[in-house]
This record gives C-alpha cells, sequence and structure tokens, in this order.
C-alpha cells in the first residue's frame, strides 16, 4: 500500500517557495503521491446567502497540471493524482493533453482522478452543461483512453467528435490510470463498469464495507473481478485522534488498499511548514 499526502490546496497559499519547500519534504520523508482537489474558479458569496458549497472565492485553488508540472521538475519518484479533476466541465481533448504532458514530463508519475463535482456556478463560468455531467464523463474517459493509446482517432459520440486526429506525445502510460471519485450509486456502478480505481470519501469501517461490497457486486454485473479496481482510502491527521492514525492506516491496508493520503486541511494549520510538521508527526505516530 502506497502512502501519500493530500496537497493543502486552500492552506499553504500562492508562494512558490512554500510549494517547493513541501513537495522536497513530502519526498524526503518517503511518502510516495501527492494528490491535490480541484476547483477552477470559486463564486462570489456577497449575494449568494444560501450558498452550501465548502469553497467560494475566498478559497485558494492552484491548478493541478500546472501545479504537478511544477512539482515533477524538483522531484525523482513523488507520484501525483488528482483527487479529482472536475473532467465534465473542461474540454475533454485538451484534458487529454495536459495528462498525457504531465505524465511525459514526469516519467510516468501520473494518475487521474475524475469526478462530476457539485458547483453549478463553476459549471456555467467555463461553459459546461451542468445536467448531463455524468454520462458525459463516461464518454469523456472513453474518448481520453483513445486518445491516449493511438495515434490517429476517429471518434463519433454523443458530445464528441474527432475526424483522424490525434495528440503528441502520447503519455508514457497508455492508457494513464483513470480512477473515480465519488458515492451515489449511479458512480459506483460507473466504477465498477470503467474504472481503473476508486477515490471513496468512507472508511474501511461497517458502513464502509458494505459500500466495498456492493461495488464488488456491480462489478461482477460488468463482468469484471472488483478486486481488481484499485481502492483510494484517506486518513485525517487530526490531533484529536493521534492514538488511532496507527490503527486507521492497518484497517486500509486490511482491505488491500493500494493508496492512502493522509490529510492535514482543516486543521488550522497555515503555510508549508505547518503542514510539513503534522506530516513528520504522523509519519512518527503511525510508525511509517
Amino acid at each position: 500500500m502506497k502512502i501519500g499526502v493530500v496537497f493543502p490546496q486552500t492552506e499553504i497559499g500562492p508562494d512558490a517557495g512554500g510549494v517547493r519547500a513541501y513537495t522536497q519534504a513530502v519526498e524526503q520523508m518517503g511518502y510516495t503521491h501527492v494528490l491535490a482537489y480541484d476547483h477552477v474558479i470559486g463564486a462570489n458569496l456577497a449575494n449568494r446567502p444560501n450558498w452550501k458549497g465548502p469553497y467560494s472565492l475566498e478559497t485558494a485553488f492552484h491548478e493541478p497540471f500546472v501545479l504537478f508540472s511544477f512539482m515533477a521538475g524538483m522531484t525523482e519518484t513523488l507520484e501525483f493524482a488528482t483527487g479529482i479533476v472536475i473532467l465534465p466541465q473542461r474540454q475533454t481533448v485538451l484534458v487529454a493533453k495536459q495528462a498525457a504532458a504531465l505524465d511525459v514530463l514526469s516519467d510516468g508519475r501520473f494518475r487521474m482522478g475524475i469526478g462530476i463535482g457539485w458547483n453549478e456556478v463553476e459549471y456555467e463560468s467555463l461553459g459546461s452543461e451542468f445536467t448531463d455531467r455524468g454520462a458525459r464523463s463516461e464518454e469523456q474517459i472513453a474518448l481520453m483512453r483513445a486518445l491516449w493509446t493511438k495515434d490517429s482517432v476517429n471518434f463519433e459520440g454523443k458530445w464528441h467528435s474527432v475526424p483522424d486526429a490525434g495528440i503528441n506525445p502520447l503519455p508514457i502510460q497508455q492508457p494513464i490510470p483513470i480512477w473515480i471519485g465519488g458515492g451515489a450509486d449511479v458512480v459506483i456502478k460507473r466504477i465498477a463498469s470503467i474504472g481503473d480505481g476508486w477515490m471513496p470519501m468512507w472508511q474501511p469501517d461497517e458502513a464502509g464495507l458494505k459500500e466495498l461490497d456492493k461495488l464488488y457486486t456491480y462489478a461482477k454485473e460488468a463482468g469484471r473481478d472488483g478486486s481488481d479496481i484499485g481502492i483510494n482510502g484517506r486518513v485525517t491527521a487530526d490531533l484529536a485522534s493521534e492514538d488511532s492514525w496507527s490503527e486507521a492506516v492497518k484497517s486500509w491496508s486490511g482491505i488491500k488498499a493500494d493508496y492512502i493520503d493522509i490529510n492535514t486541511m482543516g486543521q488550522g494549520l497555515s503555510g508549508a511548514d505547518a503542514h510539513i510538521e503534522r506530516l513528520e508527526k504522523f509519519k512518527s505516530a503511525a510508525g511509517l
């Protein structure tokens, strides 16, 4: 099981030096990968008193493809994963090109987590339809995999048309692994039929294991072996739960998760140094 970190998008700040220090410290500590969230634009809440989303105009986000390219240039072994990139609000061929470029420049260290998101304001701002985003993401996945594995593609779908054309260079990984985030029943069915892995929000307790069983059932119905679908879990490095950090890691290992991410966001930390210190503390307390 590979143990990585959640890049603290909303708390690390815009300073390139802080991002550099964080990235290099993570690799030196022996964490295997960095996962980053994705939001392109934030809503101004001045005239939105009923806003229920967790992020807004005030929340800072680095763009993940640019961020990971920056990180890749200063590391040798660290892997990168979007967790998740909101695929249906982005132009598919361009995403395929960006992902391929990152995979080449990182020497195959990229894993693409995708999801459909929740923010209608973001979809509107990016000129994308919100209501059909789930079904559209399935066609996007099919097109990206074709673009990543063929010199030239003829593709005619409901939302996409590529007339005998291709991207160059192709990625090192053909295709780049696509992991899917979310927990709705329709999403689990999507993962079971076309996903390389699942980025769930549950923990490996009784309720979580029921969700995992559901994935295995849907995979069997789709003619797949559910154990071939990877699992990427998450552990929050909250000081209040420090005594259980080791057990939390073991619980994910116990269900044979492929990856877990150590999350330091939302703990009142500010700046790279505070997050680095917490990750060092987690590594020691969890016996990593």
